[in-house]
């Protein structure tokens, strides 16, 4: 067992993703003819009632030739994101969305607008990974070299995270007898036009409850890091590693932003052996995340409630006892469950 102090030496505890993932149905797990939203949101309470952090809901388009009709999470992951805001109250809720799959200034506008429905809790996973075949049901059959994707992509994201700052937070004014909607001065028009989009601005909702909805990047590259160093809030990486969290943070320094600007996340997925032996899987969260290779981890789940349950009910608790997670909820939006909140406002 690792040392029981209560965190790794800067107040700091572990931040906790579920992710529920387009797998394959487990062979003994008979599949619903019709999509199971009450299952879901069974789901998503169940991590809410535990305290993790939020919830990340996968998404892809439907591809010709592809296996997707096997596997589960069968709603569009923004739709989704809605639904699930309306039975959940604490919990941050990322929805995956495509930068193939909408044009920027939608995207913007709908999660601007899933941020105010979910009272701050809303956070847009925007994959780094070209499929062409999605590229091909979006009127790209020939796909996207890399570095066009690549490009289009950061491009893609900018304009949506300008479209989000577009009002400062106090500019909306709702002054009836004064005639004034909002005030000018703190109204900024992006004009965006740049090499695959052109964005006038601004958006037609208004600043988001946590400043920003939360991005999530994952699915990288080492060419992308530089990206994500500069724009994501929550990075996603597949193997632990020191040096590469170290690196991600240094590249965030560089681009001017904090030191606690970005969190990175670990995915790890759940074994047998976390129903027969909890005390082993937390021995190695509390490994990775006291040698300072992650900030945190997401849990790469099926959404199976036994699933959950093992996780919920046999480690989590030997997490909580080592005092290596937080017991509740401090705050209300996703940016303070991550310990983003030193962003808002800027």
């Amino acid at each position: 067992m690792m040392r029981s102090s209560n965190d790794r030496g800067n107040g700091t505890t572990m931040k906790l993703a579920v992710s529920l993932p387009p797998v394959e149905a487990p062979s003994d797990v008979q599949a619903s003819a019709d999509p199971d939203f009450a299952l879901l949101a069974r789901f998503v309470q169940k991590a809410e009632a535990a305290g993790l952090d939020m919830v990340l809901l996968a998404d892809s388009a439907p591809a010709a030739g592809s296996d997707t009709s096997k596997r589960h999470v069968p709603f569009e992951a923004t739709t989704l994101l809605a639904a699930l805001a309306t039975v959940t109250s604490r919990i941050g809720l990322v929805a995956a969305a495509s930068t193939l799959a909408h044009q920027p200034y939608n995207l913007a506008r709908r999660f601007a607008s899933l941020d105010i429905i979910s009272h701050g809790r809303a956070g847009w996973n925007a994959t780094m990974v070209a499929d062409p075949r999605e590229a091909a049901n979006f009127s790209r059959p020939e796909g996207f070299s890399p570095d066009d994707f690549r490009r289009r992509a950061e491009e893609f994201i900018g304009i949506v995270q300008g479209l989000w700052k577009g009002w400062d937070a106090d500019a909306l004014l709702f002054d009836q007898h004064g005639g004034r909607f909002f005030d000018p001065e703190k109204m900024h028009l992006l004009d965006h036009k740049g090499e695959f989009f052109s964005v006038r601005g601004p958006l037609n909702v208004a600043r988001s409850p946590q400043d920003t909805p939360v991005l999530v990047m994952s699915g990288l590259s080492e060419p992308d890091m530089d990206i994500v160093a500069r724009t994501a809030d929550v990075i996603l990486l597949d193997e632990p590693s020191v040096a590469g969290a170290n690196d991600l943070k240094r590249r965030a320094i560089a681009f001017g932003r904090s030191p606690g600007a970005i969190k990175v996340l670990m995915n790890v997925a759940p074994d047998a052996e976390m129903a027969a032996r909890p005390d082993v899987i937390a021995d190695r969260l509390e490994e990775s995340f006291r040698s300072k290779s992650c900030d945190g981890f997401n849990i790469l789940m099926p959404p199976l409630e036994s699933v959950l349950d093992d996780f919920v009910d046999l480690v989590l608790p030997e997490l909580r006892r080592r005092g290596l997670v937080r017991s509740d909820y401090r705050n209300a939006t996703l940016r303070s469950h991550l310990g983003l909140v030193e962003e808002e406002g800027q």
